[in-house]
Formats: C-alpha cells, sequence, structure tokens
C-alpha cells in the first residue's frame, strides 16, 4: 500500500512544483509536508492559500486511497476548508483522515497545521468526499 500510494504522489506535478513530500501513510491516515519557501506563500510571507489547501486536498484523497482495492484509484468529487490562522513556520503538515469509506464514496476529514520546531498551531481545517474509480494502466 505504501509504495502503491509513494509511485502515485510521485506522479503528482502540483506536489513536486510546490515542494510538498509524504510524511506519514497508515491505512485511512495520510501526511504532506510542504516546506517554507518563498514560492508558496503569499504577499505578507504566509504560506498560500493555494497551497494548504492542495495539500490538504492531497492529504485527504491519499487516506482514502490506502483503502482502496488494488484495482481502483481515487478522485476528489468537493471539499470545504476553512482557513483559522494565518499559515506560517518552517513547514505545514496537512493531516487527511478517513471518516467513512463507503463502495463509492468517502468522506475525509483534512487539518493542517503550521510547524515551527516542536510547536505546531492549527491553521485550517476541511472535510472531503472521494469517488473510487477503476485504476487507469499507469495509476
Amino acid at each position: 500500500m505504501q509504495e502503491r500510494i509513494r509511485n502515485s504522489f510521485d506522479r503528482q506535478g502540483l506536489m513536486g512544483h510546490l515542494g510538498a513530500r509524504l510524511g506519514h501513510i497508515g491505512p485511512g491516515r495520510v501526511h504532506i509536508l510542504l516546506p517554507s519557501r518563498p514560492e508558496v506563500t503569499q504577499q505578507h510571507g504566509y504560506f498560500h492559500a493555494g497551497a494548504t489547501s492542495a495539500i490538504a486536498d492531497s492529504a485527504g484523497g491519499y487516506a482514502a486511497f490506502t483503502l482502496f482495492p488494488e484495482n481502483t484509484s481515487v478522485l476528489t468529487v468537493e471539499y470545504k476548508i476553512n482557513l483559522l490562522a494565518p499559515a506560517e513556520g518552517e513547514h505545514i503538515e496537512a493531516i487527511g483522515q478517513v471518516l467513512k469509506s463507503g463502495r463509492t464514496l468517502t468522506v475525509c476529514q483534512l487539518e493542517v497545521f503550521g510547524v515551527q520546531g516542536t510547536q505546531r498551531s492549527l491553521v485550517a481545517t476541511g472535510q472531503q468526499t472521494l469517488i473510487r474509480i477503476h485504476a487507469r494502466a499507469e495509476q
């Protein structure tokens, strides 16, 4: 399962472009980390909401994917994210956690933390719905 997640993640152009990397991978739970650098910030120096949302979406998608059968893949149907505080720190960490895995639709909780040293601060939270699809050959 971990190899399947890593292989799929490595094919995501946006995650590579942002500089995001996988952290924890477990059944129904995936963490994605994004180091701070000027290319992922907005005009005030905080992580851009687009970068914050993108890693949250991918963390939830891969959390769902950990529970899907081998011949399937995942697509986001919708997600809602609330930005609770400016995202700042050495990096941000998105955590996707499956709340309910179904035959077709899966619902995940999304959280994003700003991390500075040992300090973690919740900067965004959300919920996501994903759909299980039949895998194409390269997935």
